[in-house]
């Protein structure tokens, strides 16, 4: 195998194992969107028991619409974020953290504007 081929791989791999949400637009080009929250959600693990939490977040502005929503596991664990309610193209968005029985989890969850 070559190097390239080994990078490719790697970087499969890496997606596969983490359990990121990506949705919508949220690379800033040309000054068309921005961050508009940013925070980082933990939970420590319990054992023989799932963690789970909502996470609610509403811009303040009326007229101003979500265009995009990264939920990033940063500990490359095996917890599920999921978006409930809300999202691309309104203005608020509901966020479920569910972790696997028996361990926490940690996520950056950004929104842009």
């Amino acid at each position: 195998m070559d190097h390239k081929t080994v990078i490719i791989l790697c970087a499969i791999l890496t997606i596969v194992n983490c359990k990121s949400v990506i949705v919508g637009q949220i690379y800033d080009h040309n000054g068309i969107v921005r961050k508009v929250h940013e925070q980082i959600v933990e939970s420590s693990s319990i054992p023989f028991i799932k963690r789970e939490q909502e996470v609610y977040f509403e811009y303040p502005v009326g007229d101003q619409r979500i265009k995009g929503i990264a939920i990033k596991d940063l500990e490359n664990g095996l917890a599920e974020p999921s978006i409930t309610r809300g999202g691309l193209g309104f203005n608020f968005v509901n966020i479920k953290l569910k972790s696997e029985r028996g361990s926490g989890y940690k996520f950056l969850i950004e929104i842009y504007a």
